[in-house]
């Protein structure tokens, strides 16, 4: 057990850790820092925290171990606020979306204090933000991705895997640029387009007519664009190489589409189809194998 734990950043996904690990008896005490003091006492009105800290640094102060939730660009001044307690005795993780601009960002603030320091991605999160939306359960049976560093201490890397394994994730391990490549496309190019497919709709004169018809398809199509746009500018730039090369291959296949539209050609669009359905289809299957690729030259193809 672990007898103080400092969430600096008291929104979903650390509220919901600070909870996690009171209800699985891991944890003392929690005290919190938010960069808004109202969130703060919102966290400790709720429950969430035991007690408030005005700094990160108080956060941090008699902690032994350490969740940083904050937005990634924030990262680094995070990092270097809190710098001189970093020690290996003491358990430091981040929650950011993208690991090679947040490892990066921990070299530069920690310099050799960095080993203490474990990169995580807890895969979980909800449609509504905030720490009125904090859930206990939130990462039950979800995955959380560690990408540590060569240097970086390899009990540290076990304990944060004890800790995210005893709140009911799986946890995995990637290289940071692995990390941040497929995320680029399971995670970061659909919010992109969801928040640009819900402004082609909104930007049209008759769009409240339009959303007037919208069913769940349309709903569940741009449910995340949603999400936080101050989160999803940080994530979009920090891993804005890998986005953008994701966003070619899905204009590319679009193009496909659009050119047998275009053409007229119902049996070949039909076949262009199927292989994407039955490929979405087996994806969603619980213990099915993962769909094989649609070759690019030829739209029927398996």
């Amino acid at each position: 057990m672990y007898e103080q734990l400092g969430v600096i950043g008291c929104g979903l996904i650390g509220g919901s850790f600070a909870l996690a690990m009171k209800r699985a008896g891991l944890v003392k005490r929690v005290i919190g820092y938010n960069k808004s003091p109202s969130t703060t006492e919102l966290a400790r009105r709720l429950g969430v925290i035991d007690a408030g800290a005005e700094s990160a640094l108080q956060a941090v102060s008699g902690s032994d171990i350490v969740l940083i939730a904050v937005p990634v660009s924030a990262t680094e001044s995070t990092l270097k606020a809190i710098r001189h307690l970093v020690s290996p005795g003491v358990l430091f993780m981040d929650v950011g979306s993208t690991k090679g601009d947040v490892i990066a960002a921990a070299r530069r603030a920690l310099g050799d204090r960095a080993s203490a320091f474990v990169p995580c991605h807890p895969i979980a999160g909800k449609e509504t933000g905030g720490v009125q939306h904090a859930d206990a359960a939130l990462f039950e049976g979800r995955q959380l991705i560690l990408t540590p560093e060569p240097y970086t201490d390899v009990q540290q890397v076990q304990r944060a895997t004890d800790v995210w394994s005893a709140l009911g994730a799986t946890v995995l391990k990637m290289r940071p640029h692995n990390h941040d490549a497929a995320f680029a496309a399971v995670s970061h190019l659909p919010h992109l387009l969801a928040f640009a497919y819900f402004q082609a709709i909104a930007e049209q004169p008759t769009s409240r007519d339009l959303l007037s018809l919208a069913g769940p398809g349309f709903r569940d199509f741009t449910r995340i664009a949603g999400g936080d746009p101050a989160v999803w500018r940080d994530v979009l730039l920090a891993n804005k190489r890998e986005v953008l090369a994701q966003s070619q291959r899905f204009r590319a296949a679009l193009d496909r589409l659009e050119s047998l539209m275009e053409a007229g050609d119902g049996s070949a669009l039909e076949a262009a189809l199927k292989p994407i359905a039955e490929g979405r289809n087996a994806w969603q299957a619980p213990g099915s194998p993962a769909p094989q690729a649609v070759p690019s030259g030829r739209p029927a193809g398996k």
